[in-house]
């Protein structure tokens, strides 16, 4: 595979190399031609929603990226610590974030094992970021992981031709404080710019505990041609947030909805290191060429490095479950003790990037793909054991390697057919190698997997008098994550595969748009929790044959006069299994129940969500947005339990800005976030488990609730 990358990129790199670099006044060709080859352009036939800087800006104030996208059709959005700041999560038309493809200026981020995105690695990243593409559905094929509910598209170097400094600054509940120290050169010497950013954020959390201490930086430099580019990009994140991932039972949501349950397995007061330790850097370097007037092209090649740690404190652990012999004191045999134990992760990913693109008046093509490679150790320690004579210094109980090859190429060629018809025809071929020695519960268990996808897309658009349409077919599939083959080698599973179909009509003028998307999202071998135990006793999820998505998203926007306008979504959809079999604990017999469904819902897939965004501009400078979101009852599994699932939840959210311009300081803006000023008690994520005991059905529910009416206030002033 390396040979094949190999191959790829030496000839793109040849091919560029023969275009002249040339001295230049202008920025026509800056435009970053590494997004451009995987975003969806503005004809293109596929769902999305574009967000511009100025449009991410007014909401930054130091929440975790998925806040800032809340208000996009399909997405709901939920935090760990209650109040969007250290560990975050978001869906997408039910889809969760290890289904979502998530790249940074094209490079890929989702974690390579899981296939999650973890933001808290990267704190205050929306403060260097220009422009986001939301896709919903398979869209445009992409680097890195599968796109089974849609992708983020995040970049963050288009070129900032004039100098600039900015200080940001937010303070606002639970002890919530960021700064931003942000600065750039422009253009130096008609060729060179240099942007940078430092941010610190601190929050003690909604939750008991669920504490936050972020901080980051981001430093980017580029040369710029006439047809030419480099650009080197350097930014870290280093996170360290108590653990508030356990919930909140049930039993306390009425009377201590703020309980963490993190470090109380010691007696008396929690642990208070329960914590969460990961620092994560990112070096990305890219080549942009303009060979000709209708050929460019780029190549990129990144490194991505991570290494840190889960702290907890365990009570009463077994030696033996720690791979210790039982420890004879003189007197007893003793075979369990209270531990403190390190869960480390220490891991490289790297890679490259590449596009060649042609464009003509008539005719788009792009062939691209990519290669990366992740390393990943996985082992864990014991720092401290209440009976430390049993437990050997620097003790290490597992030491566990894993290595992922993914390997992609694609080609897109967009047609114009008649002055309103368009055609857009892309296929992707993947190939990925896992090679897994072994789980820390299950070490014996080695693998070795490769996978081979071919992913076709092919749609049309019609553009006549203010009208787009569009219709299009894609086909995903997506390879299991690490933990689910945590199984048996006859049963380990299978990919998962996804056919979607797209029909989307929009109208837009000056003073309003509206449109609608009408969905079709059929999966085979979709990978779910069903409560199964398997071979090695372990719950990982299984394939189920035949699941769906059908749904509609409305979205408008209507300008009512120079001081009113609003905006606003519906998706409504339907999230269904067939011939569902639920499995239960039966602890009076042993072994596991099972229950049968012949038509049942999807978890976490609500019928309804709405956005709503009513903008007033009462004063000069002065804007009032008026953000609102509901989003329907939720099933925390699959069988559409009532008893099993989330209330619908409706917030309401205001946001002031008001801005001062002058000579000294170029730019002050003023920033009140009025958060759930309804004082909503409400929770958008949990899980749930049920058994048998005693001849009855239990069912334990956990949640995550999120802050009542909280608020943050900013002040940015730019230089």
């Amino acid at each position: 595979m390396k040979k094949r990358m190999t191959i790829l990129l030496w000839c793109a790199t040849a091919l560029f190399a023969k275009a002249q670099t040339k001295v230049f006044n202008d920025t026509s060709f800056l435009q970053p031609v590494e997004v451009t080859a995987i975003k969806a352009a503005d004809k293109s036939p596929f769902t999305k929603t574009n967000l511009n800087k100025q449009a991410i800006e007014k909401n930054n104030l130091g929440q975790d990226l998925p806040f800032l996208l809340n208000q996009t059709p399909g997405v709901v959005i939920n935090s760990d610590a209650g109040n969007g700041v250290g560990y975050t999560g978001i869906r997408l038309r039910g889809t969760d974030a290890n289904r979502i493809n998530v790249t940074l200026n094209g490079i890929p981020y989702n974690d390579a094992e899981s296939q999650g995105t973890f933001f808290v690695n990267l704190p205050d990243f929306s403060s260097s970021v220009n422009s986001i593409q939301i896709q919903r559905g398979v869209g445009t094929s992409s680097n890195g992981a599968g796109a089974f509910g849609g992708s983020v598209i995040l970049s963050t170097n288009e070129v900032n031709t004039t100098k600039y400094a900015e200080i940001n600054n937010s303070y606002g509940s639970f002890n919530t404080v960021k700064n931003t120290v942000k600065f750039g050169s422009g253009l130096l010497g008609k060729h060179f710019t240099v942007d940078g950013r430092l941010s610190n954020i601190t929050s003690d959390g909604y939750i008991d505990r669920a504490t936050s201490k972020l901080s980051s930086g981001y430093l980017t430099a580029a040369y710029n041609a006439k047809n030419a580019s480099f650009r080197l990009n350097i930014f870290t994140g280093k996170e360290r947030t108590y653990q508030a991932y356990n919930g909140v039972a049930e039993t306390f949501l009425k009377t201590n909805r703020t309980y963490n349950p993190s470090g109380t397995e010691r007696m008396g007061t929690p642990y208070e290191n329960e914590v969460d330790d990961y620092t994560q850097t990112h070096y990305q370097f890219f080549y942009n060429q303009k060979i000709n007037t209708y050929w460019s092209g780029n190549v990129a090649v990144f490194l991505t490095t991570g290494k840190g740690f889960y702290e907890q404190y365990k009570a009463d652990r077994a030696l033996s479950s720690v791979g210790l012999p039982d420890y004879f004191d003189g007197t007893t045999i003793i075979k369990k003790t209270d531990i403190i134990r390190r869960l480390w992760l220490d891991n490289n990913f790297y890679g490259s990037i590449f596009s060649l693109q042609y464009k003509k008046v008539k005719t788009e093509f792009t062939f691209g793909g990519g290669w990366n490679k992740y390393d990943g150790q996985h082992f864990g320690e014991i720092i401290w054991a209440a009976t430390q004579a049993a437990v050997p210094k620097n003790y290490r109980w597992y030491d566990l390697p894993a290595t992922k090859k993914d390997f992609s190429v694609y080609t897109k060629w967009t047609q114009q057919l008649t002055n309103y018809w368009q055609s857009f025809v892309d296929i992707q071929y993947r190939n990925i190698n896992y090679t897994i020695n072994g789980f820390r519960d299950n070490p014996p268990l080695n693998l070795n997997n490769t996978y081979n996808f071919i992913n076709p897309k092919i749609g049309f658009t019609y553009n006549k008098n203010s009208w787009q349409a569009y219709i299009s077919y894609a086909r995903a599939a997506k390879e299991p994550n690490r933990n689910d083959f945590e199984a048996a080698l006859n049963d380990q599973p299978k990919a998962e595969q996804l056919n979607d179909i797209e029909i989307g009509i929009e109208k837009k003028k000056k003073t309003y748009t509206y449109g609608a998307t009408l969905y079709y999202m059929h999966y085979k071998d979709q990978l779910v929790l069903t409560g199964k135990i398997n071979d090695v006793g372990a719950y990982t999820r299984t394939n189920i044959p035949n699941s769906y998505r059908l749904g509609i998203e409305l979205e408008g926007g209507y300008v009512v006069n120079k001081k009113l306008s609003l905006a606003g979504n519906i998706a409504l959809s339907q999230n269904n299994i067939k011939n569902f079999a639920e499995y239960i604990d039966d602890y009076d017999n042993g072994g596991q129940q099972i229950n049968f469904y012949k038509k049942s819902a999807l978890a976490f897939s609500p019928s309804i969500v709405i956005g709503n965004t009513v903008t007033v501009i009462p004063f000069k400078n002065t804007t009032l947005n008026f953000l609102s979101k509901y989003v329907g009852k939720q099933f925390l599994d699959n069988t559409a339990n009532n008893a099993r699932s989330l209330n619908a939840f409706f917030v309401q959210d205001v946001n002031f800005n008001y801005n001062l311009t002058g000579k000294v300081l170029k730019n002050t803006q003023f920033i009140v976030q009025l958060n759930n000023i309804f004082n909503k008690k409400y929770e958008p994520n949990g899980y749930t488990f049920s058994y048998i005991s005693g001849g009855a059905l239990t069912t334990e529910n956990f949640y995550f609730p999120m802050a009542g009416f909280n608020l943050m206030v900013g002040v940015n002033v730019r230089l």
